[in-house]
């Protein structure tokens, strides 16, 4: 065995059993989140738990839309979506709504974070549940009317003369927005910068909150709620920034489907995506 072909077979087993392995760990680890938030009644009226109960529910959706269909094309050769150009559009309408929503989620929980944890009282009074609802609406129906473009654009891509086709976006312009725009910073650098700014001041904020007259109740809630955020913004971190680095050297690299080479960036790449769904399994509760 050569090892260019070493590497694709690490690449291809790499890819098989971690998929499982997430698929199981994220669906179970997100119903669980969702179970905890809601029997604990001091969670069920905060609006940071509520960002957090919402982007369990929808990375439920992303898991189903993207991951599983990813793993049974790998173990079964099944792919459905070559089959019925209906469900392709469908799945990548799911896959990206729930991806960006959650993501976005995740940013208004470390933000809210960062309101209700502040020491101005007109910025405290926008953390309540009452508004976490209507800035979720808005927020959900806004990412509806955004993945129209994908129903219109998704469709079967010829890929060589002999017939070969793939479901794919054929639009040339949103083929580039989808690359650079929706995968580059929606779904990658703009929530890490977002997060990672915000959870900064919701820290700096908690260290703040001894010299403050608060309830203590509602100190250690405060302080609970923001170490789950801030975990989590770390592990984003970790997980999407090689995402980032893999993709782009996927996309710019001019290298040969039969050179080591790119079997090398290929093993990066498999490696990179699995982390990155690791983000949609990750079990917040664990740390409160």
């Amino acid at each position: 065995m050569s090892s260019t072909d070493y590497l694709n077979n690490i690449s291809l087993y790499f890819s098989m059993y971690v998929g499982v392995f997430i698929l199981v760990i994220g669906i179970l680890g997100n119903i669980f989140n969702i179970l905890v938030l809601l029997s604990l009644k001091i969670f069920r009226e905060n609006s940071c738990a509520f960002y957090i109960k919402a982007m369990s529910c929808l990375n439920i959706g992303q898991l189903l839309a993207s991951l599983l269909p990813r793993i049974l094309n790998l173990w079964f050769s099944i792919d459905w979506s070559v089959a019925s150009l209906a469900y392709c559009k469908i799945r990548m309408y799911v896959f990206q709504v729930c991806t960006v929503t959650s993501f976005t989620c995740m940013c208004l929980a470390t933000i809210d974070q960062y309101l209700t944890t502040c020491s101005y009282p007109r910025l405290q009074r926008l953390s309540n549940i009452k508004f976490a609802y209507r800035c979720f609406t808005i927020v959900m129906l806004f990412w509806i009317l955004h993945g129209i473009l994908v129903l219109i654009y998704t469709n079967y891509v010829v890929l060589s003369p002999a017939g070969d086709y793939i479901c794919g976006i054929s639009n040339k312009i949103y083929q580039n927005y989808n690359t650079y725009g929706f995968i580059l910073v929606l779904i990658s650098s703009l929530p890490v910068l977002i997060t990672v700014i915000s959870g900064s001041l919701a820290y700096h904020n908690v260290t703040q909150l001894a010299y403050r007259a608060i309830p203590l109740v509602r100190r250690e809630l405060d302080k609970q709620l923001t170490v789950m955020v801030l975990v989590q913004v770390v592990f984003n971190f970790c997980v999407i920034v090689p995402y980032i680095i893999a993709y782009m050297i996927n996309l710019y690299a001019n290298v040969s489907k039969d050179s080591y080479s790119y079997a090398q960036i290929q093993l990066l790449r498999s490696i990179t995506i699995n982390t990155f769904y690791s983000y949609f399994a990750v079990r917040i509760n664990d740390y409160l």
